[in-house]
């Protein structure tokens, strides 16, 4: 199929598959998240057409519009973007997984919103594994404390933890913050129990994929490489 999507996409699943016969694991562990912030539904619906159907937002009213408009079974959507309380509203009625957690209030207010729907939401715990002040996410010690807050919450899975390397040109800083991700998921599972089922480690973008794939990565973030760029910022 001449599609630049469908194009897109199998370059990027050679990515990943080239990444895992180095790193000797299975691309079938791999969950690809596409993540068509600014893009029209139209882009979404023609990824979906080739195969494609876990998709990321950033932004949660684009969030909701996206998901109102996209019918289609078996999609399932992330939300990735910088999580702030008054947004979660916007989500809880068809949100599968929202990645941006860090702070405890952010799981007792998805808890709140989500009791009466019937529904349950994955989530993961956002490190700051670069830690460059403009992106969010907990420090790796307070991990364990969101996690232990979490066990009891009914309506919430705590499904992993998600990260963002830095955006340079040196593979070592990035590789390094991956194996820090990858050390406080490993570091915790000992909490598992309750709410609490760590299986997944959310790392890896259009630029970095390959390392964070190599370094222990169960879901890639990918944007840019999918979609083209965009009005403003990479993915």
């Amino acid at each position: 199929m001449n599609n630049p999507i469908c194009n897109n996409l199998r370059r990027i699943n050679e990515r990943i598959q080239e990444a895992c016969r180095k790193a000797g694991r299975d691309p079938s562990g791999i969950i690809l998240v596409a993540v068509s912030k600014t893009k029209p539904v139209s882009d979404v619906l023609q990824a979906i057409n080739c195969g494609q159907f876990h998709f990321g937002e950033n932004r949660a009213r684009e969030l909701q519009e996206k998901m109102g408009l996209v019918k289609q079974e078996g999609v399932a959507w992330h939300f990735v973007g910088p999580m702030q309380t008054n947004k979660i509203k916007f989500m809880v009625d068809h949100v599968d997984w929202i990645q941006s957690i860090y702070k405890k209030k952010y799981l007792d207010e998805i808890e709140k919103r989500v009791a009466g729907t019937g529904r349950t939401i994955n989530t993961l715990v956002q490190v700051n594994i670069s830690k460059e002040d403009q992106k969010t996410g907990c420090h790796p010690r307070d991990v364990p404390d969101i996690l232990k807050h979490a066990q009891s919450l009914e309506h919430i899975r705590v499904r992993g933890v998600m990260g963002m390397a830095a955006h340079t040109d040196n593979t070592k800083e990035i590789r390094d913050e991956f194996k820090l991700l990858k050390a406080v998921f490993e570091d915790n599972l000992h909490l598992n129990g309750g709410a609490v089922d760590m299986q997944h480690i959310s790392m890896g973008m259009s630029h970095d994929l390959d390392i964070a794939v190599e370094e222990g990565s169960t879901m890639v973030r990918i944007g840019t490489a999918i979609f083209g760029e965009r009005d403003y910022g990479n993915s």
